[in-house]
C-alpha cells in the first residue's frame, strides 16, 4: 500500500492540531460547570448559550493583558518556560490513535499525526520533558515562592514518573509491544487492558493526577502558601501558555489510559456492523467511541478536583515513594512472571 501525499498529511496535521488546542477552552468551559454544579451554584451562563463563549472572552482578556518581564527575571528561559510545556503535551498527542489506519484510493491514511512502532517508548521519552517547563518557569522568575514551586513540581513529578513508567512497562509486558496501535488493536471484542491489569490501570490513573498536577496534587501551585507556585511572576498569553499546557496535558493523559486500559477506539463495532459502515464511517464510528471514553476520564478529573482537598507535601511524597512505587514493582514482578507461566 502506498502513503499517503504529503499534502494530505499536512491537512490532517492542522486538523488535529485544531482540534486538540480547541479542547483546552472548551475543558475550561467544562470544569467551570461541572464544579459550579457540584456546588451547587450556576456558573458561567453570561457569554453565549450556557456560558459556551466565556473562554473566549477570557482568551481574549490574556491576549490583550499589558506583557512583562520581571526586571531581575532571566528573561529567555522565562519566555521559553511556557512554551516548552506547550509543546511537550502537543508533540505526546501526536502519537495516539483515535481510529484504525483507513485505506482510501489503495494508500493508507493513518488518523494520528505519526504512527510509530515504539509508540509507548516516544510517549515517555517527551512527557518526562514536561517537568523543565515548569522547573525553568519557578527559577528563571526570580521569585522565590515561584523557585519554591518549580522544586516541588520537579520533585512531585519525577517521583510519580516512576510509579507511571513501571505501570506502563507492566501493560507493554502484557501487550508485548510498543506499538500503540498494535495495543487498541489487541484490545478488540472487548479485551481491555483494564480486565488484565487492573493495579497498572489504579497506579497510572493515581501518577496522571500527580503529573497534572491536579488537586489533590497541586502543591507545585499551592495559593495558600506560595501565592501562585512556580506562575506567580507570569501574566497574559505566557501565563495561557501554562494554563493551556495544564488542561491539554489533562486531555493527553486521558487519551493515554483511554488507549492502554479501555480498548482506545474500540467499542462501538457492533454499530459499525448494523449500519454496514463504509472505511470512512467506521473511522468516525471509532473517533465517536474514543471520545466518549476520552470525555468521561476528563469528567473524572474534573470531579477528583472538586471533591477531595489538597494533600500535605510529606503525605504525596510518602505515598509516592513508600506504598505506589513497591506495589508498581510488585505488579510488574506478577506479571512477568504469569507470562513466563503462560497464564496470560
Amino acid at each position: 500500500m502506498e502513503s499517503i501525499p504529503l499534502s494530505w498529511q499536512l491537512i490532517k496535521i492542522s486538523i488535529i492540531l485544531i482540534m486538540f488546542i480547541s479542547m483546552a477552552p472548551l475543558l475550561v468551559w467544562f470544569e467551570r460547570r461541572v464544579a459550579a454544579f457540584i456546588q451547587d451554584r450556576l456558573g458561567p451562563n453570561r457569554v453565549g448559550p450556557i456560558g459556551i463563549l466565556q473562554p473566549v472572552a477570557d482568551g481574549i482578556k490574556l491576549i490583550f493583558k499589558e506583557e512583562f518581564f520581571p526586571a531581575l527575571s532571566n528573561k529567555v528561559l522565562y519566555f521559553l518556560a511556557p512554551c516548552i510545556s506547550l509543546f511537550v503535551s502537543l508533540f505526546v498527542f501526536a502519537v495516539i490513535p483515535f481510529a484504525a489506519p483507513v485505506e482510501i484510493n489503495g494508500k493508507i491514511l493513518y488518523p494520528q499525526v505519526a504512527n510509530l512502532n515504539i509508540g509507548m517508548l516516544y510517549v515517555l521519552a517527551i512527557s518526562s520533558l514536561g517537568v523543565y517547563g515548569i522547573m525553568i518557569g519557578g527559577w528563571s522568575s526570580n521569585n522565590k515562592y515561584s523557585l519554591l514551586g518549580g522544586l516541588r513540581a520537579s520533585s512531585q513529578m519525577i517521583s510519580y514518573e516512576l510509579t507511571m513508567g513501571m505501570s506502563v512497562a507492566a501493560v507493554v509486558l502484557f501487550f508485548g509491544t510498543f506499538d500503540l496501535q498494535k495495543i487498541v488493536e489487541t484490545q478488540s471484542g472487548f479485551h481491555w487492558g483494564v480486565i488484565f491489569q487492573p493495579v497498572s490501570f489504579f497506579l497510572f490513573l493515581v501518577a496522571a493526577l500527580a503529573e497534572s498536577n491536579r488537586v489533590p496534587f497541586d502543591l507545585p501551585e499551592g495559593e495558600t502558601e506560595l501565592v501562585g507556585g512556580y506562575h506567580t511572576e507570569y501574566g497574559g498569553m505566557k501565563f495561557g501558555g501554562f494554563l493551556f499546557a495544564e488542561y491539554l496535558n489533562i486531555v493527553t493523559l486521558s487519551g493515554m489510559m483511554v488507549t492502554l486500559f479501555f480498548g482506545g477506539y474500540n467499542g462501538l463495532e457492533w454499530f459499525s456492523n448494523l449500519v454496514d459502515a463504509s472505511p470512512v464511517l467506521n473511522a468516525v464510528i471509532q473517533f465517536s467511541a474514543f471520545s466518549i471514553k476520552t470525555l468521561l476520564l476528563l469528567f473524572f478529573f474534573v470531579w477528583v478536583r472538586w471533591t477531595y482537598p489538597r494533600f500535605r507535601y510529606d503525605q504525596i511524597m510518602r505515598l509516592g515513594w513508600k506504598i505506589l512505587l513497591p506495589i508498581s514493582i510488585g505488579n510488574l514482578l506478577v506479571t512477568a512472571m504469569l507470562i513466563y507461566w503462560g497464564v496470560f
